[in-house]
């Protein structure tokens, strides 16, 4: 069975973080594991604390996961400090590591901070270089550029320096992009390029984005071309939302993550 390696925060809620991944992972037909960065304490109305794992101990995950389990592909989520990164950098480096997905989260669905100043910089120059792809939201896209994205030119312009900091191919979603009924996301890989188009839906989900990022890794590690394991990923998130509930008292919908199994549907 192929295995895929989820590096991000705990969500308490099991909505988003390395919740929400291993759930993709497994539903989409790979083994899952994680080495977890953060503890937050969190539910569906919002995010309370975080406490951050040290660097030497996320370093100790690492290892142990490398060392007897090497992953066909890694996703990297929620990772708040400049020395994490650097490890997480170094090890990805120490251990050739393939087939790297980087989400990089900076903000939580609820406005909460979860990057802070100093990582920034680390974020573009450590980790970057080293994704197969990142999938940034606009606010993300806008932090990591220092671009306004308004509109769709602001957006192609934004994947081009994207693609400068060093990763091949990048995802731009544009759930926060106003273009009407459909949510438009951007693919470029410097060969090809797609843009995936799904309705709009009247609902705010929690953990897309770790979701969607979880995906793309599970079919890289299936073997897809780059391409279509985002295609396939964004149709696996629309379907996931389109069958989301709310579990608790917060607005955001939770993902139905395995009745939007790929493997089902297929």
């Amino acid at each position: 069975m192929k295995t895929a390696l989820t590096i991000a925060g705990s969500d308490s809620s099991g909505g988003a973080g390395i919740q929400a991944d291993i759930k993709t992972m497994m539903a989409n037909g790979v083994y899952a594991m994680s080495a977890i960065t953060a503890l937050t304490a969190q539910n569906t109305t919002g995010v309370t604390a975080i406490q951050n794992a040290t660097a030497e101990f996320l370093g100790q995950e690492l290892d142990c996961i490398f060392t007897d389990i090497f992953p066909d592909a890694v996703k990297i989520g929620m990772v708040s400090e400049s020395d994490l990164i650097r490890m997480i950098a170094k090890k990805l480096r120490q251990y050739q590591a393939k087939n790297i997905v980087v989400d990089p989260v900076m903000v939580a669905t609820s406005g909460a901070k979860l990057l802070q100043d100093d990582a920034l910089h680390a974020l573009r120059t450590r980790l970057i270089p080293l994704a197969s792809i990142i999938t940034p939201n606009i606010p993300e896209a806008e932090l990591l550029t220092g671009m306004r994205i308004l509109d769709a030119a602001a957006a192609d312009r934004a994947i081009l320096s994207l693609r400068r900091m060093g990763s091949p191919a990048v995802l731009l979603k544009g759930g926060h992009l106003d273009e009407g009924e459909c949510v438009i996301d951007r693919y470029d890989d410097g060969h090809a390029d797609a843009t995936f188009m799904h309705d709009r839906l009247p609902i705010e989900g929690h953990g897309t984005g770790c979701t969607l990022a979880s995906a793309i890794a599970a079919n890289l590690c299936r073997g897809m071309a780059m391409p279509a394991a985002v295609e396939a990923a964004t149709d696996y998130i629309e379907r996931a939302l389109r069958g989301g509930y709310r579990p608790g008292r917060g607005d955001v919908v939770v993902l139905d993550h395995f009745g939007a199994s790929a493997l089902r549907t297929a």
